[in-house]
């Protein structure tokens, strides 16, 4: 079809027919795309353990997205429609569950795991991140998604994690951060991914401690993101901390100790990419640092 010159204004007529012929190339390369996975699934020949999902491939997928992307259309909506592609044809590869915990507000767990997941991923609710973590635990491949913040009422669910069999934080959602996200709830992603797919650029602790207090909440602020529950076992704290990029465990142990607590026990629970961080509409995007 010959194409209208710049110097020239087409007609309402001639712009749809444009977006006509986008929107078969669209339809034509996800069907293309589709054909591809079928000969991986083929070419892999027997399914992988643990869950499909590859969140170092994801990772770097995204963040290529986020450096190319320019003009009108919203990123949060590219973002959106990519995630929903990788996730269903991941689903196409090894079909898998989504468990969501609805304890911090079901609406706000379903947008999020619909704005990552779309609708053919199927979505199970629970109340409460246990009940995740234990599904997740039983299941070949399945996602769970808990809230990556505390909640009242809600023990050290990630105790469970500290077994080498346990299924990990693998993710923390959303991966491109801003104050009018359409999901923008922080969640972590537990799963049983395979060692060589994560993303081991922050790193998700479980620390138990006695001596947990005010002052040892404000040592560590600048130094990682923390969730504390109560911990019975040590007359404490049951601590889920995640360590930025750049950072150091043995610091954050050492800086709880300076504030008078005492580390009874750390073990490694996941980890996850750094994210990006819109501040405004049309603001070039920046690695957050956690």
């Amino acid at each position: 079809m010959t194409k209208p010159s710049r110097t020239e204004t087409p007609s309402l007529t001639e712009l749809r027919r444009e977006i006509d012929r986008i929107d078969e190339m669209m339809h034509g390369l996800l069907m293309e795309r589709a054909e591809i996975i079928d000969r991986l699934i083929s070419a892999k020949q027997t399914q992988e353990s643990g869950s499909a999902f590859r969140p170092a491939r994801e990772a770097e997928m995204m963040r290529r997205l986020v450096d190319r992307h320019k003009g009108i259309l919203p990123l949060d909506t590219v973002e959106s429609i990519w995630r929903v592609i990788i996730s269903t044809f991941t689903y196409v590869q090894a079909p898998f569950s989504v468990h969501a915990d609805l304890s911090a507000g079901d609406a706000a767990m379903r947008d999020s795991a619909r704005f990552h997941f779309g609708f053919t991923v199927p979505f199970v609710p629970h109340m409460g991140a246990a009940s995740v973590v234990a599904a997740v635990s039983d299941s070949k491949g399945d996602l769970g998604l808990v809230p990556a913040f505390g909640v009242a009422g809600t023990g050290a669910w990630w105790n469970a994690l500290e077994f080498d069999t346990a299924p990990k934080i693998i993710a923390r959602l959303p991966f491109v951060d801003r104050a009018d996200h359409p999901a923008a709830a922080p969640v972590f992603v537990v799963s049983r991914a395979a060692a060589d797919s994560m993303v081991k650029e922050v790193e998700v602790w479980s620390v138990r401690v006695a001596g947990w207090s005010t002052a040892a909440t404000q040592a560590l602020d600048p130094l990682a993101e923390v969730i504390a529950a109560p911990d019975r076992a040590f007359d404490g704290a049951a601590l889920l901390i995640a360590v930025p990029a750049g950072g150091d465990i043995g610091r954050v142990t050492d800086t709880l100790v300076e504030a008078g607590a005492s580390v009874r026990a750390s073990t490694l629970v996941g980890s996850h990419a750094t994210r990006y961080r819109v501040s405004a509409e049309g603001a070039r995007p920046i690695p957050t640092g956690r």
